[in-house]
């Protein structure tokens, strides 16, 4: 196994997938199914994510069929489609891999089109969301009319299901005025994480700094544990990887599918 580009002689490779071998994703991967989070349109299902030419692509993809779960007149976004329309993957390493500090290094090419919402992310294993802290190294979607790159971290406040934010939001312009062709290459997401801060990087400039001291839980159902930095038995942080489509990333150019997020290699070094 090759040592990554940015490991530092104090950091020793734990844990990598480089997606050599062509086909089904390693057994490390789990994958998160039906209509999870955020109202988005994708119908997450494992089948959209295959190994190709040396990466993992995840793939969005139109497709029509039943939704299993409908129920007419429901409350519920889950239930109450009664189509899917489209389809994607997410995938976890729920219950593979799980860490606490080091290094997280992500190199990918991420869809662009209207519509896309691509991830890597790292949610905490104990507690419900947001008490158990959320990671996002890399979300890609319409912020405030743009598309933007956002590297955040969220706890928990003093409701249930309320986040507090440390986000960076970078127009994507940021990126394209310095390379037109940005879009079509490989870029490099990285996640430094200490006891002090949890520093974002994309191809070595740094998004976001979060000061770990800040991030304590609020209080609500008596939880004011640190997500990030906690001593509780067992607690670590799992790494997602998906591509969703619509919410956040806006109403889908149909002209552009399928949508096609490609993954070089995930490397976790400690």
């Amino acid at each position: 196994m090759t040592v990554g580009l940015h490991a530092q002689q104090d950091y020793q490779l734990v844990w990598s997938d480089e997606f050599d071998v062509e086909g089904k994703p390693s057994d490390d991967w789990t994958y998160e199914h039906g209509f999870v989070r955020n109202e988005e349109l994708q119908w997450y299902q494992s089948q959209n994510a295959y190994v190709k030419d040396g990466c993992l692509v995840i793939e969005g993809r139109r497709e029509r069929f039943p939704n299993p779960y409908y129920v007419a007149g429901s409350r519920d976004w889950r239930s109450n489609r009664e189509f899917v329309d489209y389809t994607s993957s997410c995938l976890t390493t729920r219950l593979s891999h799980q860490f606490l500090y080091g290094r997280v290094e992500v190199r990918a090419k991420i869809p662009t089109a209207t519509g896309a919402w691509p991830a890597i992310w790292l949610l905490g294993n104990k507690w419900d969301w947001p008490q158990s802290g959320e990671i996002d190294m890399m979300e890609y979607f319409i912020k405030d009319g743009s598309p933007s790159i956002l590297a955040n971290a969220c706890w928990g406040s003093d409701k249930r299901w309320t986040a507090v934010w440390d986000s960076a939001v970078i127009p994507f312009t940021h990126f394209t005025d310095k390379d037109p062709a940005w879009a079509d290459k490989f870029h490099i997401w990285r996640m430094d994480w200490t006891r002090q801060y949890i520093r974002l990087y994309l191809d070595d400039e740094l998004l976001n700094e979060i000061d770990l001291s800040q991030t304590f839980n609020q209080g609500y159902a008596g939880n004011t544990e640190n997500p990030f930095t906690n001593t509780v038995p067992g607690f670590g942080h799992y790494l997602l990887l998906n591509l969703a489509i619509g919410s956040n990333g806006g109403n889908p150019d149909i002209t552009q599918f399928p949508l096609r997020y490609y993954i070089d290699y995930v490397r976790v070094y400690q």
